[in-house]
Order: structure tokens, then C-alpha cells, then sequence
């Protein structure tokens, strides 16, 4: 048998890792003993525990281990990172260390860096000139030195702002069953917050945004400035332009929901239109596209990244086709956000979570509980998952906001 220490430190018993981490020590068959255990006084006092960890033979420690730091977990110990050269471009040494959203240090020659960009799902890189920094597995360069294994890696855990007890408690897990009002009401505190620490405010959006009717609402929300970056794809963009230029969305009349003659060709025209002028830009400039959200985007210059798949009609001239391009893209527009609302999309919403890191306040709204609960599965630690109708809780978001 072999025994490992492991120790995390922060939030740990009010967001429930602590509890977390030992359910998969048990669950991997291995044992634990708590030891060092230290809990904050007040919510926000930081709280430490040290865990013992004795591993049976056929328990995989190496992938217990890596489990756990997800979590915030690390091993005790102070040796070095081992640096491993990239074989080839675009392809990583065996054993390459993935990166979590959390907040990480890498110990080299004795000095611990701080990773500079969290993001999961990556490698990190170590050089004289840059320092330490997460790189997705496309960028990364022949002879990069990349960390290999867990020595000389610690992550963070989650923090937890100061005052956002009741915030906190709501985030505890996803349900339908919660005062709107108030979660309506404490996220516009939180953008406001932002904005006033100079961060930015990103919105992610679905097409179920203009299906709602909910698109004019956003629209005013970002002719008002309260939104500083959008994502989104191919089918929001085309229906928010569809319902400027023919009143309609999916060929549903927005105002009166009956369906338009010929409706179901409506978003194929405004994209053929749109690819006539050349760009969105230049479809606002000629006057064709006079309202909504892709317009006051143009016409206030607020950047956006439409990312395409392969169930795209058009596309719209603006979506990058090239999913690692529009990945890339994203990345290059995150810098400064500190709060991210993702508006009923499930891909592209799961696409952003993957690339921010968990220091950013994430607020996933949909009137489907899986994609909320899909979205925190895969890592995002950072998300809170409202269940509602997207169309109700923007227009809501917008007089609070608005007046």
C-alpha cells in the first residue's frame, strides 16, 4: 500500500469540495484519514485540510490524484516540474499535464510561476521569455518545454467574493425552484460590479434568444453598454437579422407568432442578402439591417465571434467556419472579462466555459436543467445555473438594468 498527502486550501466546506474530494478518494477505492483540518470562522475565512490518502493495490493513484487537483487538491511536496520538449508541432510529450480553469503555479528551479491565462484542457508551457502559460495542444511548438506529470504543480480552488452568501447558497445546486426575482436582481448586481472594477461583460447567445422575442431586450442591454463581447453562432446572428429586416424568426411572425407565406425560407434570404453586401457591417452600413442585437454591435463596436458548424445554412460572411480559428478567436477577446451570461446555448456556452478561467463569474440561463448541469460537469466550477425561460429572464435583466 502506498500513502499520499494531499491538502486544499479556501472555500472548501461552504461550495462542498471538501466533501467532494473525499467521495472520490472512497469511490476509487482508496482510503483516507483528515488530518491539519482548519475551518474559517466567518464565510469568508478560507479553511485548509490535509488528507492522508492510502492506495491499495489496483487503485490508479496517478488518475485519483489528477481527479482530485481538479478539485483543488494538490500533493505535498516541493519538487521541481519536469519539462519535456514538444515532439513536433502541434503535438505534446506522453504524460503532458492538463491544465484545469483554476488558478495554477508551476514550481521551476525552485520558484513557483503563476500560469498566466487558466484554461482547462490544455498544456502548460514554460520558457525565459514568457514565463509560464496555458497552451492549447495546436499552438504548441516544436521543443516548447511543456510540464509533464504532477510534480511541481499546485491549482487553487475556487474563491469566493466577499458579501455573496446568499448568492452562494443559490449556486449550491440547479433547480427550476428559485425567486427569480432575485437571482434577476444579483446578476445585474454583479455586472454593475464589473463594470465598475473595469472588467467586461461577455454575453453568449442561442438562437432561443430571438425565438422568445427577447432579442430587442438585448439589443437595448447592448446599445446602453452593458455588453462588451458576443458569441455566438451562425443561427443567432441569422434570426436576429431575419426578425430586423422581415419581422419573423424560424418564419414565426415575432410579434404576433403566426407563421409568415413562405416563412421557412426567410433566414436563407437575409443570409443570401447579408453575403450580397459582403459582411454584417456593411449590411448595417448600406441601411439594410437597421435594428437589433447584431446591429448595435456594429454600430457601437462591440466585438463578436460567430463560431459555425456543420449545420449551418449561409453561412452568414462573418462566421468562421474554422472551429480551431473561432476557438482561437474567443480566446484573443477574453482578456478583461469578469462576468460571462450564457443565454440558452448549449454548444457554444460549453465551448466558453472550456476556455475561461474559473475567476470568472459565469451565469448559465436556460430553460433546459441539463445544459446547466452538462455545463459545471465538465469543470466549469465557476458556473451558476439559473432554470428559466431565457426570453423572460432578459427582459427582466433589461429593466433591471434599464429602468
Amino acid at each position: 500500500m502506498a500513502t499520499i498527502t494531499v491538502e486544499i486550501d479556501g472555500h472548501i466546506i461552504d461550495s462542498l469540495l471538501l466533501p467532494k474530494v473525499l467521495d472520490l478518494i472512497v469511490a476509487s477505492g482508496a482510503d483516507y484519514e483528515l488530518r491539519d483540518v482548519h475551518i474559517g470562522k466567518t464565510s469568508t475565512d478560507p479553511s485548509h485540510a490535509v488528507i492522508d490518502i492510502t492506495m491499495p493495490d489496483g487503485v490508479d493513484s496517478e488518475a485519483l490524484l489528477i481527479e482530485l487537483q481538479v478539485h483543488g487538491a494538490n500533493v505535498i511536496g516541493e519538487l521541481d516540474a519536469s519539462l519535456v520538449p514538444a515532439p513536433t508541432d502541434g503535438v505534446l510529450p506522453e504524460g503532458f499535464y492538463a491544465t484545469t480553469n483554476l488558478p495554477t503555479v508551476v514550481r521551476v528551479g525552485g520558484d513557483w510561476l503563476e500560469v498566466a491565462r487558466p484554461e482547462m484542457d490544455c498544456a502548460i508551457v514554460v520558457d525565459a521569455d514568457r514565463g509560464a502559460q496555458t497552451a492549447p495542444m495546436h499552438k504548441v511548438r516544436h521543443g516548447d518545454p511543456v510540464v509533464v506529470g504532477l510534480d511541481g504543480v499546485r491549482v487553487t480552488s475556487p474563491t469566493r467574493r466577499q458579501g455573496s452568501s446568499l448568492f452562494e447558497f443559490m449556486a449550491s445546486d440547479v433547480s427550476s425552484e428559485k425567486p427569480q426575482a432575485l437571482l434577476v436582481h444579483r446578476v445585474a448586481e454583479r455586472m454593475r460590479l464589473a463594470h465598475a472594477e473595469g472588467g467586461s461583460i461577455l454575453v453568449v447567445c442561442g438562437p432561443a434568444v430571438v425565438h422568445t422575442g427577447a432579442a430587442s431586450e438585448l439589443a437595448a442591454l447592448v446599445r446602453a453598454g452593458w455588453v462588451d463581447v458576443l458569441f455566438a453562432g451562425n443561427g443567432f446572428a441569422t434570426h436576429d437579422i431575419e426578425s430586423s429586416v422581415l419581422g419573423t424568426s424560424l418564419g414565426i411572425s415575432v410579434d404576433g407568432g403566426e407563421p409568415a407565406e413562405g416563412g421557412h425560407g426567410n433566414h436563407l434570404r437575409v443570409i443570401n442578402d447579408v453575403r450580397r453586401h459582403g459582411s454584417i457591417a456593411k449590411a448595417v452600413e448600406a441601411g439594410f439591417v437597421t435594428s437589433g442585437v447584431m446591429y448595435e454591435c456594429v454600430v457601437r463596436g462591440v466585438p463578436f465571434v460567430l463560431g459555425g458548424s456543420v449545420r449551418d445554412d449561409g453561412p452568414l460572411p462573418d462566421v468562421i467556419t474554422d472551429v480551431v480559428a473561432a476557438a482561437d478567436r474567443m480566446r484573443a477577446e477574453l482578456t478583461g472579462v469578469s462576468v460571462a451570461l450564457m443565454f440558452a446555448s448549449t454548444l457554444h456556452a460549453i465551448a466558453t466555459g472550456n476556455l475561461l478561467p474559473a475567476s470568472v463569474e459565469t451565469f448559465c440561463v436556460d430553460i433546459n436543467q441539463a445544459v446547466v448541469t452538462k455545463l459545471a460537469d465538465r469543470g466549469s466550477h465557476q458556473v451558476m445555473g439559473i432554470v428559466t425561460d431565457v426570453g423572460l429572464f432578459t427582459r427582466n435583466l433589461a429593466r433591471e438594468l434599464l429602468g
